[in-house]
């Protein structure tokens, strides 16, 4: 597997590992790697922490983030224990990682209690259609945030 590091894996392991038997979380854990050196970590905290966005993809890129001083990845790896959830996975996209690896596959987690084949399947629905009701509100100044955006001339774009 190109440039795939056990050490890094093992570590991500390790923490999913030490995250259940703290009882901390669910068995989650991911690396952020820069380098070859570790600059973010994250387990899950999601009952913890009362968060449901503290999944630990989430978690290690926020660490790595303020460690680097960015709001992106640039050159860096993530290794996590699982294949991520579809949260996780448009985090990882926002931040924009040069690889990501995984161990365990999402068929692995919903085997274990973790299915998030139903997320899927809402994304791709209708909005109106979805078990969650969505419904596009028309307002006038719906577009001004983005018309803002585009005229704005100091802004960082991401």
């Amino acid at each position: 597997m190109e440039n795939y590091n056990e050490q890094f894996m093992s570590e991500a392991i390790r923490l999913a590992v030490e995250n259940v038997k703290s009882g901390n979380g669910g068995p989650f854990g991911a690396v952020v790697v820069k380098d070859g050196k570790i600059v973010g970590k994250g387990v899950n905290s999601v009952t913890s922490s009362n968060d449901p966005t503290a999944h630990a993809e989430v978690l290690a890129i926020r660490n790595a983030c303020s460690v680097l001083s960015s709001f992106q990845l640039d050159g860096c790896e993530i290794y996590s224990s699982c294949e991520p959830c579809p949260m996780c996975l448009g985090a990882i996209y926002w931040a924009r990682p040069a690889r990501l690896y995984f161990a365990g596959t999402k068929k692995d987690a919903a085997n274990s209690g973790f299915d998030d084949s139903f997320i899927y399947n809402e994304i791709s629905m209708p909005c109106g259609e979805r078990k969650i009701h969505s419904l596009e509100v028309v307002h006038k100044d719906k577009l001004t945030p983005f018309n803002e955006w585009k005229n704005k001339t100091d802004k960082t774009e991401y």
